[in-house]
């Protein structure tokens, strides 16, 4: 299985939209949008800012179709 490590996050406050290289060992809990600077936080259920806000689920999701780090 290929994983893909670019994601397009797009803001929710603003709709901008920026392709971001994703880490692979740790979640990204928090992303400040470069358009408005408003602070994205991981949404209920989610496990980082990618899974939340993303077009591309973060690596382990995507290999392990779930990720140990949700916030319930």
């Amino acid at each position: 299985m290929k994983v893909i490590l670019k994601s397009d996050v797009t803001c929710p406050n603003c709709g901008h939209t920026k392709t971001e290289l994703m880490p692979i060992g740790e979640s990204q809990q928090h992303y400040e949008c470069e358009n408005c600077h408003e602070v994205l936080l991981v949404t209920e259920g989610g496990c980082c800012v990618f899974c939340s806000y993303g077009s591309v689920c973060c690596p382990p999701v995507q290999v392990n179709g779930t990720c140990t780090k949700k916030l319930h």
